[in-house]
């Protein structure tokens, strides 16, 4: 595939930050092998409002760098290769987004990879705000709710070359509706499967996450983000719909699994398929809670409710309760903490105190329940699955990948390390 050489006029503006409104946007990051057309950047140039791209951050061998867009949806090609080495690149966006892993070309041969990304704002284009978390406020150039993309290259040898952004007009868009189990998560060591699911779908579809850690239906529905995805929604799009940990937490009276929870995804469904969407239900995953040999089921009401309203409704299931108790069945009772966030203190910067934590997910345990998810799609939405990447390959939760397999280089820290909300 050859990379296209086509221009990027950058204007500077003194009184506001600049948004690219170029049909596409081209940049060079290897002063030996300039593309034609493009930005020379250099590797020590720092973001910049004015200008309206740079790079955000740097730690080891990981480096973010940021352009300014619009809200929408972004098809992001990337040249990587090097004329003397090989390479391995492993690129995340926005709040460490998996799009590409472990992308390798050998010494002198090149390769381009092309994924889709989305970006939004808190204007909701139907009226109002949504209403964020501290969490997700800030910095303001690595904040998922801003007008600027981060990419971050990173992995053992990573060779970018050069970076091209075009809009991607006619993409299908999965939205995520959900709590912290589901979110992108900003720090190490935590993840949520939704940060780990674009690796698994092709340029054709853009995964919109906005998920949040701490929310249930009626808190994601009041803070207005089930308007935003609705308003940014278009015919064919798809919703995926996994809460169930903060939902059972209600102590209002009446409500219960099979009450408020039930009424509440329905409303969901209801309110999707008005905007000729695609609602997708999931079951929520289990905490890590053992007796003796045998997992103890936490969510089993929960997961059944939602099977309860997918048969009512006609509406696809994706059963991720029952695929992780096979999942941390087959690790065990003590191995499968190597799927949850159990560190000693200072594994992490910023990360004083030791965490044991039997309800978030690290980076192997997200990707191991994403992959679940593939399955998911692949049995329940025959559609989608036609869009799946051609390495997604195929998973069994009950053989799932060793711990010391799947590995991912660390991404910088951005802002506070914070514990997820929620339990």
């Amino acid at each position: 595939m050859t990379f296209r050489a086509l221009s990027c006029t950058i204007a500077l503006l003194s009184a506001s930050p600049l948004l690219l409104h170029a049909e596409d946007m081209k940049f060079s990051f290897d002063s030996k092998r300039p593309v034609p057309g493009s930005t020379l950047v250099a590797a020590d140039q720092a973001f910049d409002e004015k200008r309206g791209f740079g790079f955000v951050s740097k730690a080891g061998n990981a480096r973010v760098f940021g352009v300014r867009l619009e809200e929408g949806n972004y098809h992001v090609s990337m040249l990587l290769g090097d004329s003397t080495r090989p390479t391995s690149t492993t690129v995340k966006a926005e709040n460490r987004r998996l799009m590409l892993e472990k992308a390798e070309t050998p010494a002198g041969k090149f390769e381009v990879r092309t994924f889709t990304v989305n970006v939004r704002k808190p204007p909701i284009s139907t009226g109002g705000n949504t209403t964020l978390n501290d969490r997700e406020k800030g910095p303001p150039v690595s904040a998922s709710w801003d007008d600027l993309l981060t990419l971050e290259f990173n992995g053992e040898s990573p060779g970018m070359v050069a970076l091209e952004i075009k809009p991607a007009t006619n993409v299908t868009t999965v939205f995520i509706a959900g709590d912290s189990t589901v979110t992108d998560q900003r720090n190490e060591p935590w993840a949520g499967w939704g940060q780990m699911l674009p690796r698994f779908l092709d340029r054709s579809v853009a995964v919109s996450n906005q998920a949040e850690s701490g929310l249930a239906l009626r808190s994601f529905e009041r803070q207005k983000r089930l308007d935003k995805v609705l308003s940014m929604m278009k015919k064919g799009d798809y919703l995926f719909i996994q809460f169930g940990h903060n939902d059972q937490k209600d102590k209002a009276v009446g409500a219960g699994p099979f009450t408020s929870y039930k009424e509440n995804l329905k409303r969901y469904v209801e309110r999707t398929r008005a905007k000729d969407g695609v609602p997708v239900l999931v079951t929520p995953m289990e905490r890590r809670r053992w007796e003796g040999s045998s997992l103890k089921p936490t969510l089993s009401d929960y997961a059944e409710a939602v099977r309860q309203v997918g048969a009512e409704d006609k509406v696809p299931v994706i059963d991720l309760n029952a695929m992780s108790i096979k999942l941390y069945t087959a690790l065990g009772p003590d191995p499968s903490m190597r799927a949850f966030a159990f560190y000693p203190a200072n594994t992490f910067p910023g990360q004083s105190e030791a965490l044991k934590d039997n309800t978030h997910h690290n980076t192997f345990g997200a990707y191991e329940l994403a992959r679940c998810m593939v399955e998911g799609i692949r049995a329940q939405v025959p559609e989608l699955a036609t869009h799946l990447s051609k390495d997604a390959g195929t998973f069994d939760p009950a053989k799932p990948d060793a711990p010391d397999q799947v590995k991912f280089p660390l991404s910088p820290p951005s802002g506070a390390v914070l514990t997820p909300e929620g339990s």
